[in-house]
């Protein structure tokens, strides 16, 4: 089991048929993903590649199969829309992958999604997977193992990194998920955080920020507080330049607070391990626990 999706997950896919959803999806079901539907607004009652029916919307879906998450390949002009229609339909669990939403209409979904019981991960992510299991995103699924210790992100690249880094060295991975680098996003840091600390097969926690915003305190300070599993951090951004974005659009110094070396002071003083250099991420949960 991993948390929030497993391999009973049943996926809706919304821009079914675009190109950047159909090579990713590819993927997905040879992964084993259990993708029920799709919606691509003009094309109800055709199937995508003979075998997933789609729909006009996802009422429609909705009307005809059980969902528990939606994996969302609209493009960023169209995605706000996309994604409050996932949130009014209460599908569980809203993945977003694409970049460059603007910050008024993320905000128009962060109002909307208050009001509901839906969770969203991203914008801008590269989204969930549940080793061994189902992937909802653009991971790519060999480097993960399965095992027990979850690892959550604000940098896709990273994510990526990280867990190739644990699968070398043998140590297996219940959950990963990238929570995405725009500045209003879904998901937080601290609320991936709690969910492993109290999933009980997810032994330790992998923690991956970078510059720009205050996260990682959130989530430093919660750690302190609240959880009792081993983690290991890592910040990136430690020679960027105040005022400059990098990378992520919320991946810019404003503060000293938003600072890489502010971030890993206060994630030190709660006891959290953090590692210095990106390839030694793994080595130093490996060495925290011992043998894995």
């Amino acid at each position: 089991m991993g948390i929030l999706v497993d391999g009973t997950t049943r996926v809706l896919v919304q821009g079914i048929s675009g190109r950047a959803a159909t090579f990713h999806l590819h993927r997905c079901l040879a992964y084993g993903t259990r993708v029920v539907a799709g919606v691509r607004p003009g094309k109800g009652g055709q199937l995508w590649e003979e075998c997933i029916p789609i729909y006009d919307s996802v009422r429609d879906a909705l009307e005809r199969h059980r969902v528990d998450a939606s994996l969302v390949f609209v493009p960023a002009a169209q995605a706000a829309d996309a994604l409050m229609e996932a949130i009014d339909g209460a599908i569980p669990l809203v993945v977003c992958i694409a970049e460059g939403i603007p910050s008024h209409d993320m905000l128009l979904v962060r109002e909307r999604l208050a009001c509901s019981h839906s969770r969203l991960i991203g914008p801008n992510c590269p989204g969930i997977i549940a080793p061994g299991q189902a992937k909802l995103g653009i991971m790519p699924g060999e480097i993960h193992s399965p095992g027990r210790v979850g690892v959550v992100s604000r940098s896709g690249t990273l994510t990526f990194e990280t867990v190739s880094q644990l699968t070398r060295l043998g140590i297996g991975q219940s959950t990963c998920v990238g929570i995405g680098g725009d500045p209003i996003h879904g998901l937080s840091l601290c609320d991936v955080v709690q969910l492993f600390a109290e999933d009980p097969e997810t032994d330790g926690i992998i923690l991956v920020g970078e510059i720009g915003g205050e996260e990682e305190l959130d989530a430093a300070e919660h750690i302190r507080r609240h959880v009792t599993k081993p983690v290991v951090a890592f910040i990136a951004g430690v020679s960027s330049p105040p005022g400059r974005r990098m990378g992520h659009a919320g991946a810019i110094v404003s503060g000293k607070r938003s600072g890489a070396a502010y971030k890993i002071d206060a994630l030190e003083r709660a006891g959290i391990c953090v590692a210095r250099h990106p390839g030694r991420i793994a080595l130093a949960y490996r060495d925290l626990l011992g043998s894995p």
